[in-house]
């Protein structure tokens, strides 16, 4: 089902809750950004998917 955003998905989707709130607050700041362009659980995942790769690459990136 297609939602208006994160946070109607979070508050009418009972697993994408649970799964919202087994993510560390950082991880939920970083989404509540991206709020208008999350409509389902799969773009929720992918979402969370796309920022762990990047948080790697800046981690990555400061070694060099």
């Amino acid at each position: 089902m297609k939602y208006d955003n994160l946070n109607h998905l979070v508050r009418e989707s009972s697993s994408s809750r649970r799964y919202f709130l087994s993510l560390p607050v950082s991880m939920q700041m970083a989404l509540h950004e991206h709020n208008d362009y999350i409509h389902t659980a799969a773009e929720l995942h992918r979402r969370v998917d796309a920022i762990k790769a990047y948080n790697r690459q800046v981690q990555l990136s400061e070694y060099f």
